[in-house]
């Protein structure tokens, strides 16, 4: 008797294809902590027990994991990108500049996922969904690439109508549930709001520095 081959795993992905304009230059090398940004995103991947890759290509970037080539037309186009070179049913993006998610939090929301047949699932903190971190079903492909067609590149948006093309959920994961309910804790001693901050610009980047340092003055 033939045994059924196994579903492939979830695949992480670190979108790192921006112009980091408001950084001044790649904000994906910019040290945090002593090292890259990319480097505490796949990190964030890899402890959360994901393959990772990397989609937007940045010659800079390959000795970190590997390249996945987009067109260049934003994260969206990364997202598209990622799906195209995946069999995995389910991929969890994640953007370069978000340091401090914490790794349980991708593994609650790929359950999430599992759990809800959702084709995409992504949290919200504060009432206000986040865009990222999110987990996305690979059959909402031909939807995303439709929205990228049409230059709708908004992500949240683009997640949105795929959704209902496919007239299955989007479901948004309130983090406070999470945590009340044990699922998730706090992070590097950090509140859950300060987990979604976006490191784009360099006053971004002190900030996340004083956060870390108070964090290891307390420590």
């Amino acid at each position: 008797m033939t045994l059924p081959a196994p579903e492939p795993q979830p695949a992480g992905f670190v979108l790192a294809g921006g112009l980091s304009s408001r950084m001044g230059h790649d904000k994906a090398l910019i040290p945090l902590a002593g090292k890259p940004l990319i480097a505490h995103a796949l990190a964030i991947l890899q402890q959360a027990g994901l393959s990772t890759s990397i989609a937007g290509a940045r010659s800079s970037l390959a000795s970190f994991a590997p390249l996945i080539d987009d067109s260049g037309q934003g994260p969206l186009s990364g997202i598209c990108a990622a799906l195209v070179s995946t069999a995995a049913p389910l991929a969890v993006f994640l953007p370069v500049d978000q340091p401090f998610l914490p790794p349980s939090l991708i593994s609650v929301l790929l359950e999430h996922a599992r759990i809800t047949g959702a084709a995409v699932t992504v949290p919200s903190i504060n009432g206000f969904a986040e865009t990222f971190p999110a987990v996305v079903d690979r059959s909402v492909l031909p939807a995303l690439q439709s929205a990228l067609g049409r230059d709708e590149r908004g992500c949240f948006a683009a997640f949105q109508s795929a959704s209902q093309i496919l007239g299955r959920p989007m479901s948004i994961v309130p983090v406070e549930y999470l945590v009340q309910s044990g699922k998730l804790f706090q992070f590097n001693d950090l509140p859950p709001t300060f987990w979604f901050l976006n490191v784009n610009s360099p006053p971004d980047l002190a900030q996340a520095e004083f956060l870390l340092s108070r964090n290891l003055q307390v420590s």
